[in-house]
């Protein structure tokens, strides 16, 4: 049996576990006959019977009287939906308007479904009543004046319907409009059969009916493919049982790869045609009889087929064959964990089931643990978290750990966790590993590899190491993803589920469960420590690996971060060794005398700190990158390194001590030499050769190197180049011949020269493609600014913080390409006379740090400004109004500052908008937060979907209806908050103060996760703080974040759900929920949150905080006498259990916080730009949430 044949739910699966909605009809028609019975409505009718949609049309005779006949009270009823055909003169009939009266009355009532159909009508003509609605009312006003509530019910039932999105002719073609109609009703019965214990199946069939389209009148055949246990033939078989009343006649045929292992195909050919024709007995002696008879008698039948489990080709060949085997409107359905079965055969779609996330998870294993889908409190609370991680969202490994801990106690449940960190569960393992076993030896090689040492590493870097190993990684690798075992992300990097991994380190261990020297690969610390020390490796071992960090194969990788000895031992033979990756190792010398290291690619020692010397170099003809970066005590490196033809990458920086490389170095394929950071270096080596290939040189903080290479200037693909903080006291005139150069950095120059950089400015405009040039610190003033430096035509950015300018010299506002400017501590009052006009492409102006009262309004000249940063400046105390398109403004440290300007009322398409005032103090006596809100949405509203405020504070104000001391709160939404028009957004906050005082750096970030129909996570941003950065936290501050309405609920969503329902239909939908939860949280890492709160925002609130401003301070808010929204639609917080179901989630994103936080300690206290993705920086690309998207939209005058 196939992995995936578990139950989502308790009891057997099949159509007797499954609750089906008895209506008599799928679809009640409303439409005035005199329009459309002869002609649309004829041909939709037709067509919802050939889809085999039973509907209900009245018969004309009914027609006959005045009133209503009951029999179609009745119809709609027994109907699942109504389907309103408007016409020219549907009003004018008072039989159309009673039956829509009816209809409404059940929709409202039992959730009876609705689709308008705007047949060549207006629906505003419809909801404001007016043209022919006018008239036909007024008829009907005259006809029945002692009965007007009937006619109120009628206008209030057209109004309701019409404000439906619904489909609209428009001028289209009939055919082309009908098949669009039963398309997406098809869909949407597909939705019919639901069961209490499904658990993340609404989404799951939503998208996979879009694949399957069962109202299109064609044969499709659409794969499901994934890896085990992921839940692949529970899916099949719920859409199964869903769609087969739409077909004539149906088959699953299951475990078709066992079946066929052990009864052949044709005994699969026999029972797909008994399945569909139930009295016939047939014959079949061979596979190609079998063909011949199954696509002559399924040709003309419209049948609906699931082979489940398929993993060979043959299997498709005999039972699928071609698309006209099979008669118009089949549906043939393949689950496999083989996607190249799927790419290899003509399959029209395939969809791809994920696990499930982690409340799904909770849940499911919660119905399997304790027979409901809530976790009993105490000790099982946090218990049942740690088996949901392990089991990774797998449905199988989830279903299989709630049966075997059901009923145990406590004690039992530690005691089996505590096992299956050691030995997993062999029923779970063995299911996974049927993929592992159909694997040829070479890709068995490959996926013990990723999963001893490469989970969760980039591709390029894999295939570099396997290729080294011979196990031809492009097709191998292929072959992995191909079989469901391993994915590939958007980011390239390599992943395979942690139960997978499992599996195969499981393999592994197997083949000498008692010595680890004996193992193929080494990755547990303990174990290679074993093996290194007391010497017991055997010619078994392939790769090592410690820290789970990476690498594999015939000794050819080591991979020991962290490593404790303090050099390797004697036996140690790297003869096949591609890869050495000792980072942060306390090795002094890897080894004495001279090694095989012909295989060599890679050797990185970053951060090795006792390192004294390197090993020999010359049999390393091969090796590629060198890193030694931060090996503090390196004082030389072995003179082989010289010679080394094949290395592109050499990374010395930081390594204080080194104070020579060889006198010549002939590095012929050298792209990247970075010596930055060594401070003991004294001169630069001559370069034997040409060095041709170099792209980039770093001599920043080489403070003793005074010359460069003459031989430098052959050069000329060079693309980098940093001299700053060197002793280089000239410059020689061939760096400014380098066509090429496109990042130049000279900061520091002035420092213990006497002689200026200024008059080498003038030669920098022959550097025809210079992008970036960074002259910080060099004391320059406004007239040392060439004029004919708008030369520089694709200069984007300028630094030149540090210097000494009175204002912005005037030859900069000729640079018509510059991105970004850094005038950052310069001493600059004003800005002065220029005309920055010029600067028409400035997106990022830093002016941190200077003596600015106020920041002149010339500003407003900068139509592409989006970032303002003024932080630090002590003496402003006024912002003016700004240009409308920024999207960023940072006051943080601004401790005179009071005033900030009203924002524009002009209209702008920023999505986001922030306000930061880090301490500043001052302002938070003058101004609150949520008069900032109310500022920025009166004027804004409509364009942005996301704003923030963070300013000093110690309370939430009360206006925040729902509060909690936690760092997250719960709020269920209104099920009509979509169709509320004067509901504008939601609005949180939260309390934060330093946690940690002896930390440099902190992270604060909000996001919010949608539990419900609309299932997501909303966008999550957050700021960086703490002296490093020059923000550091001195009191309490408040965070607030307003979410838009368009931010919480996207149109992009009524598009996947199908766009001609209202929300408030939609979640109702049996498979859906009845209201959508918002789960809003904080996270802080080095801060501490103390409290929360959030407020669903309608219009009226804005009024009741400006009736409110004279009341309130930001120290001490009284919000009495604000007019709350009905609790009714605002909801109450979530329970404390809800709260810790969605724990781990909140979880996660501290832990991204965290790694933030770690990696940007090697900044040294810059600021990051907005515009730099965090990825860009070497941070994981999973870890990339924009953090800085803030943007300027504020402000208010001084009351």
């Amino acid at each position: 049996m196939d992995a995936d044949n578990f139950q989502f739910y308790d009891g057997p699966i099949g159509e007797e576990a499954i609750i089906v909605v008895k209506k008599k009809y799928d679809v009640f028609l409303s439409f005035r006959g005199e329009d459309t019975r002869t002609n649309f409505t004829d041909h939709l009718y037709d067509a919802l019977s050939r889809s085999r949609i039973v509907t209900f049309r009245d018969d004309p005779k009914l027609e006959a009287g005045e009133e209503i006949a009951p029999e179609l009270f009745t119809a709609i009823q027994q109907s699942w939906c109504s389907v309103i055909v408007f016409s020219q003169t549907y009003a004018f009939s008072s039989w159309c308007l009673e039956e829509l009266a009816e209809i409404v009355k059940q929709h409202n009532n039992d959730g009876h479904k609705v689709f308008p159909i705007f047949y060549d009508v207006d629906p505003s003509d419809l909801r404001k009543q007016k043209e022919k609605v006018e008239e036909a009312f007024a008829r009907h006003e005259e006809r029945y004046k002692e009965d007007r509530e009937k006619i109120q019910r009628w206008r209030n039932a057209l109004i309701q319907v019409a404000g439906i999105k619904g489909w609209h002719l428009n001028n289209r073609h009939e055919s082309e409009f009908i098949r669009e109609i039963i398309k997406k009703i098809s869909a949407k019965l597909c939705h019919l059969v639901t069961h209490s214990d499904l658990v993340g199946m609404t989404e799951r069939l939503e998208d996979l009916y879009l694949k399957i389209n069962i109202g299109e009148n064609d044969v499709r055949i659409i794969g499901i493919c994934g890896m085990g246990g992921i839940g692949k033939t529970t899916l099949a078989r719920l859409a199964y049982n869903q769609m087969s009343h739409h077909f004539e006649s149906k088959s699953f045929i299951a475990d078709v790869r066992e079946v066929s292992d052990k009864c052949g195909l044709v005994s699969l050919q026999k029972q797909l045609l008994s399945e569909i024709f139930h009295d016939e007995c047939f014959k079949i002696f061979n596979v190609h009889e079998g063909n011949d008879i199954i696509s002559h008698m399924l040709s003309r039948k419209k049948v609906l087929v699931v082979l489940d489990d398929v993993d060979n080709i043959q299997h498709l060949k005999c039972l699928v064959g071609r698309h006209d085997w099979f008669g118009l409107g089949s549906r043939i359905i393949v689950t496999t964990r083989e996607e190249h079965l799927l790419r290899s055969w003509p399959v029209d779609d395939m969809y791809e089931p994920t696990t499930l996330n982690p409340k799904d998870a909770l849940q499911l294993f919660s119905l399997k643990a304790f027979h409901g889908d809530t976790v009993p409190k105490d000790d099982f609370i946090e218990l049942s978290y740690h088996v949901v991680k392990y089991a990774g969202g797998l449905p199988l490994a989830l279903e299989i750990l709630g049966c075997f801990l059901c009923g145990r106690d406590a004690t039992q449940w530690r005691s089996a966790i505590e096992r299956l960190k050691r030995d997993s569960n062999k029923e779970i393992l063995d299911k996974l590993r049927i993929s592992f076993d159909g694997l040829e030896e070479r890709e068995k090689n490959i996926f013990l590899d990723i999963a001893c040492f490469f989970n969760g590493e980039e591709k390029d870097f894999v295939m570099k190491v396997l290729d080294g190993c011979e196990f031809f990684p492009d097709i191998g690798i292929d072959v992995l993803i191909k079989k469901s075992l391993i994915k590939v992300d958007e980011h390239k990097y390599l992943w395979m589920h942690n139960l997978l991994q499992e599996m195969g380190r499981k393999i592994v261990k197997e083949k000498c469960v008692d010595e680890p020297g004996k193992r193929c690969r080494l990755w547990e610390e303990r174990d290679v420590h074993h093996v290194l020390t007391k010497n017991t490796g055997t010619k078994m071992i392939e790769g090592i690996i410690i820290n789970n960090k990476r690498e594999s194969s015939k000794m050819l990788n080591l991979n020991w971060k962290g490593c404790p000895l303090r050099s390797l031992p004697s036996s140690f033979q790297p003869d096949n060794l591609v890869a050495l990756l000792l980072s942060y190792s306390r090795i002094r010398q890897l080894w004495k005398g001279n090694r095989p290291l012909g295989k060599l690619k890679m050797m990185n020692l970053e951060g090795s700190q006792n390192l004294i010397k390197t090993p020999d170099f010359t049999t390393a003809s091969n090796l590629e990158v060198l890193i030694l970066k931060g090996c503090t005590k390196l004082v030389d490196v072995h003179p082989s390194i010289a010679v080394l033809k094949s290395v592109k990458v050499l990374n010395l920086r930081d390594c204080r001590s080194l104070r020579s490389l060889p006198t010549i170095i002939g590095m012929e394929s050298l792209e990247t030499l970075i010596l930055s950071g060594c401070s003991s270096l004294l001169r630069f080596p001559e370069i034997d050769g040409k060095m041709e290939r170099l792209k980039t040189l770093d001599l920043s903080g080489c403070y003793r190197v005074e010359n460069l290479s003459e031989n430098l200037q052959h050069a000329k693909f060079l693309e980098e180049l940093d001299l700053s903080e060197t002793a280089i006291t000239e410059l020689p005139s061939f760096i400014f011949q380098f066509k090429n150069l496109k990042v130049l950095s000279f900061n520091g120059f002035d420092r213990g020269r006497t002689n200026s950089i200024a008059p080498m400015l003038p030669l920098l405009s022959g550097l025809s493609s210079l992008s970036k040039l960074k002259l910080r610190d060099c004391n320059l003033c406004e007239g040392d600014i060439p004029s004919d430096i708008s030369g520089l035509s694709c200069l984007k950015e300028l630094d030149l913080s540090g210097n000494n300018f009175i204002s912005i010299p005037a030859s900069l506002t000729r640079l018509f390409k510059l991105e970004e400017l850094i005038l950052s501590n310069c001493n600059m009052c004003t800005l002065g006379e220029a005309d920055i006009h010029g600067l028409c492409s400035l997106k990022w102006l830093f002016l941190n740090g200077n003596n600015f009262i106020t920041v002149p309004l010339a500003l407003t000249q900068l139509s592409k400004l989006k970032l303002l940063a003024l932080s630090n400046c002590m003496e402003l105390n006024s912002l003016p109004q700004l240009p409308t398109c920024i999207e960023d403004v940072w006051l943080d440290g601004c401790s005179s500052l009071e005033v900030v300007a009203s924002p524009s009322k002009v209209c702008n398409l920023v999505d986001s908008a922030a306000i930061l005032a880090f301490n500043c103090f001052k302002l938070a006596e003058n101004i609150n937060a949520l008069t900032l809100l109310r500022k920025h949405l009166k004027a804004f509203a409509n364009s942005r979907k996301m704003f923030d405020i963070i300013m000093p504070g110690s309370e939430i104000p009360e206006w925040f209806s729902q509060q909690t001391s936690h760092s997250s709160i719960d709020i269920p939404l209104p099920i009509n908050l979509q169709e509320d028009s004067e509901w504008i957004g939601v609005a949180c906050c939260c309390i934060f103060v330093n946690n940690d005082a002896s930390r440099d750096e902190g992270f604060i970030d909000c996001g919010a996760l949608m539990y419900g129909r609309n299932r997501r996570q909303i966008e999550r941003r957050g700021y960086l703080v703490g002296k490093r950065l020059n923000r550091p936290i001195m009191k309490d501050h408040i965070f607030l974040r307003y979410w838009s309405r368009d931010k919480l609920y996207p149109l992009s969503l009524k598009d996947k759900y199908g766009g001609c329902e209202t929300n408030n239909l939609r979640t109702t939908d049996c498979l859906g929920h009845k209201r959508d939860e918002l789960h809003v949280f904080f996270n802080g890492h080095s801060l501490k949150v103390k409290k929360c709160g959030v407020r669903i925002v309608y219009e009226k609130d804005l009024e009741a905080i400006k009736e409110l401003h004279c009341h309130i301070t930001q120290s001490s808010p009284n919000f009495e006498h604000i007019h709350q929204h009905s609790a009714q639609n605002d909801g109450s917080a979530g329970s404390t259990s809800d709260i810790k179901q969605k724990r781990n989630i909140s979880e996660e994103a501290e832990e991204e916080a965290s790694t933030v936080v770690n990696y940007l300690r090697g900044f040294k206290g810059q600021i990051l730009a907005p515009r730099k993705p965090i990825r860009e920086r070497g941070l994981q690309p999973k870890l990339m949430q924009k953090i800085f998207n803030f943007i300027m939209g504020q402000s208010r005058k001084k009351h």
